[in-house]
């Protein structure tokens, strides 16, 4: 029987990759935007549904007949407190998606870091915990670098790689675990088929631990280049953000919130998701890495 899916943030870099293999999957599909016109010019042939979070009316329509709402939606760099907007619109969403007798969320989040969360991680960890707290059961996937073509935190590293040279700050031996888009939909298609009776939460790392720098270096090294780098240890990550407007793509105002992320480690600490899907062997970073230079 086909899964009834709410495809929220259904134009973003996850979105995009995610419908398809919902389709695939034989989930019915009903994408989410908050100005559907708009979105329908991009994506004619998918069904869609105007939705805006901080307007609690838009959310009972969009749900009606709905079983799965897989929320995507991030507000970092659009307004100023998006923490409060964050954590305001997983509250509408779940006491809407109760209403309409949703029987599951699919929440995409981030890694808890090691040390204090910075205020945009601190926010994913928020959200999700307001999504969680909901009667409708919750399950939330912890993710760190998407590496894939749309992913900022890719873009930024994908930038700095081109540089001739680089100061390394201290902040860049920080270690993490990034995971390939395509293992994200694939994660994300996975929760959407499960009938959890109660909240979860599940990380989906990548197979291989490195630093920042490391992912740097592999990404020069990967087009033929051998930046000249300098280790500054007394830069901060909010001193260091500041350069980031001149040298990256990346939405300057995004870019700074992930750059302050980066003071520890990003390593999972809860179950992993993989771990649930039989047979399924996440991508290593040098494959995701070429993947996604592929895409460019």
């Amino acid at each position: 029987m086909s899964v009834r899916v709410l495809l929220t943030g259904a134009t973003g870099f996850v979105g995009q990759r995610l419908f398809p293999s919902l389709v695939r999957a034989g989930c019915v599909v009903r994408c989410a935007s908050r100005d559907p016109v708009r979105a329908e010019t991009r994506f004619p042939d998918r069904d869609w549904v105007r939705i805006d979070v901080e307007e609690a009316a838009s959310l009972a329509p969009a749900m009606d007949g709905i079983e799965v709402v897989v929320y995507l939606i991030h507000s970092i760099g659009v307004t100023a407190n998006y923490g409060e907007v964050e954590r305001a619109s997983a509250r509408a969403v779940r006491e809407a998606a109760a209403q309409a007798g949703v029987r599951h969320v699919v929440y995409l989040g981030g890694v808890e870091p090691v040390g204090t969360p910075s205020t945009h991680l601190r926010s994913r960890l928020e959200t999700g915990a307001q999504l969680r707290d909901g009667a409708v059961p919750a399950t939330e996937l912890r993710a760190g670098m998407i590496i894939g073509q749309g992913s900022e935190s890719w873009q930024i590293c994908s930038d700095l790689a081109r540089l001739p040279a680089m100061i390394l700050p201290q902040w860049l031996k920080t270690r993490s675990e990034p995971v390939s888009i395509d293992d994200v939909v694939a994660a994300l298609t996975f929760a959407t088929q499960m009938r959890p009776e109660a909240s979860a939460i599940y990380d989906l790392p990548g197979p291989d631990v490195v630093t920042a720098r490391a992912i740097l270096e592999r990404i020069a090294a990967a087009k033929g280049a051998r930046p000249f780098m300098v280790e500054v240890p007394f830069l901060t990550p909010r001193l260091s953000s500041y350069w980031l407007r001149f040298v990256t793509r990346a939405d300057y105002q995004i870019a700074r919130e992930l750059v302050a992320g980066l003071t520890s480690d990003l390593l999972a600490r809860h179950p992993t998701l993989w771990s649930k899907m039989p047979g399924f062997v996440p991508t290593p970073f040098e494959q995701a890495m070429q993947q996604a230079q592929r895409q460019a």
